[in-house]
């Protein structure tokens, strides 16, 4: 099974990547109508999580959302394929930061830092095109898959574009190794998180929400600044990325306060489209 995995996977890379992006957009047209009406995956939880993060909108609104969002589900799913044969120069065209200035600005300084993305917009260009427009070398935590073969693949094509893929296993000896380099490290921190006595809890779009300590808690522990990654849908298949600096002083701060400011700029995000977070996943699971 994990063999036919890999293999389909190569599959709808060599067939994603052939089509032009418009062909791939009526492609995406095609998997929404499936997805959603066909199949209905995680309807009942992505009408869960709308419903109750947005209490003033009626039915027919909620509905409507639902509909943008799995729109956009489908078209961040193909477009994460085609990036894996997308060129660095088409990357930059279509995920461009704003102002590489600022972390540019403490490289030459020849400190590292912490990129906090979350899981809004296309994230998952966000693991390429940085080390393409920042001289920073991207050091971005993930889960691996349970799948060695996927596993393998994904982390040699992140590698040509300068992001390298570390386990969130080894994330303390990720830093050790590398924090005096140095490096940006991307730390997204919008998942639910496994170690709630360690996790910080603000209101965020209308729900008690546990958050990752761990951004926060790296920061300190190296004096790091930390730099919210804001992505911003411009049109279909293009984004713009500004990067917003949350401190450059962590140890100026109360705890919880880089996590908190983090909060901020994600829901303020959210709330002026919302149909570009993650909504199919039950980010509410825990209770404090």
């Amino acid at each position: 099974m994990k063999i036919l995995s890999y293999f389909f996977l190569r599959f709808m890379i060599i067939l994603v990547g052939f089509m032009p992006f418009s062909v791939m957009y009526l492609f995406s047209d095609l998997v929404y109508f499936i997805i959603y009406h066909v199949i209905g995956y995680r309807r009942k939880v992505v009408h869960a999580n709308l419903s109750s993060s947005f209490p003033e909108k009626d039915e027919a609104e909620i509905r409507k959302l639902t509909v943008k969002y799995y729109h956009h589900l489908c078209d961040i799913s193909l477009e994460s394929i085609k990036g894996f044969t997308m060129s660095g120069k088409e990357l930059i065209r279509r995920h461009h930061i704003l102002n590489p200035e600022l972390g540019d600005y403490y490289f030459d300084k020849g400190i590292s830092s912490i990129a906090v993305p979350a899981h809004y917009n296309n994230w998952e260009w966000g693991s390429l095109s940085p080390g393409l427009q920042l001289k920073y070398p991207i050091v971005g935590f993930y889960k691996p898959l349970s799948n060695q073969l996927v596993d393998k693949f994904v982390k040699t094509h992140r590698a040509k574009f300068n992001t390298k893929l570390a386990s969130i296993g080894e994330t303390a000896i990720t830093f050790t190794d590398l924090v005096a380099k140095p490096n940006a490290f991307l730390m997204a921190s919008d998942q639910s998180p496994s170690n709630l006595k360690d996790s910080y809890w603000f209101d965020f779009l209308n729900h008690d929400t546990p958050w990752l300590h761990g951004p926060e808690k790296y920061a300190r522990k190296y004096k790091l600044p930390v730099v919210y990654v804001d992505i911003q849908k411009v049109k279909r298949g293009f984004y713009d990325l500004k990067l917003v600096l949350l401190t450059d002083d962590p140890s100026s701060l109360p705890d919880g306060e880089i996590t908190r400011l983090y909060v901020q700029q994600l829901e303020k995000a959210i709330l002026n489209e919302p149909a570009y977070w993650l909504w199919s996943h039950k980010r509410w699971k825990y209770k404090r």
